[in-house]
């Protein structure tokens, strides 16, 4: 194991659980964590497009991003806590999934865009995703929800979000690779920037506020 790998693993055991205390705990403390994020992201996307044409276009999309996670964690009379965690733990489990089997099975490249990704890191951001929600479902009531059962639509909505998050893992390379940088900043040990770790959930949130919006 390389030591690229060994922080990318410290610093997720050590990240993950400080992000889900500030999910969980929500109110205040959610509404700082967002806000602390935001500020880090809007920086890193400043750094890396200033003075590029997609600048004001993604600072943009950034606030709806950050607006419509605010909106999904916050409103819990109109959506369930249940769906915004799904959101979480999807992306999460798709970015290590998609990491664990491209390094593994490596084989052919999934695009030019980003030479690191491959169909089978494609293929296990799908798997541990929907391992992981099953896995969830089954213990919902740790986090005060009522028991869920994995349904067809619960499994569609895992595939879709699995699916944006990776296109917006795409997507940040393909600027990534427009500015000429390899990552977004230096913030997170064997990982990168921030911009670098939430690609993929700055935009599966709008997408899934916009789809329950058109859905209710």
């Amino acid at each position: 194991m390389n030591k690229e790998i060994i922080k990318r693993t410290l610093s997720s055991i050590f990240l993950i659980p400080i992000v889900f205390f500030f999910i969980i705990k929500g109110s205040f403390f959610f509404i700082l964590f967002l806000s602390i994020c935001f500020l880090i992201t809007v920086y890193e996307w400043s750094r890396m497009s200033k003075k590029k044409i997609y600048f004001y276009p993604g600072l943009f999309f950034l606030i709806f991003s950050f607006y419509a996670a605010y909106i999904l964690r916050s409103n819990t009379e109109i959506y369930n806590f249940a769906i915004f965690l799904t959101i979480i733990i999807t992306c999460i489990t798709t970015d290590i999934g998609g990491y664990i089997f491209g390094k593994l099975f490596k084989g052919p490249k999934l695009t030019k865009i980003s030479p690191n990704k491959t169909y089978a890191g494609m293929i296990g951001g799908y798997i541990f995703s929907i391992i992981s929600i099953n896995i969830f479902v089954n213990y919902t009531y740790i986090f005060g929800i009522e028991n869920v059962n994995l349904t067809s639509e619960i499994f569609i909505f895992v595939f879709i979000i699995s699916t944006v998050s990776q296109l917006g893992d795409l997507s940040i390379s393909y600027f990534k690779r427009l500015s000429k940088i390899k990552n977004t900043g230096e913030l997170i040990p064997g990982h990168g920037g921030l911009l670098d770790r939430i690609d993929g959930m700055i935009f599966a949130f709008p997408f899934a506020y916009i789809i329950l919006i058109i859905l209710k």
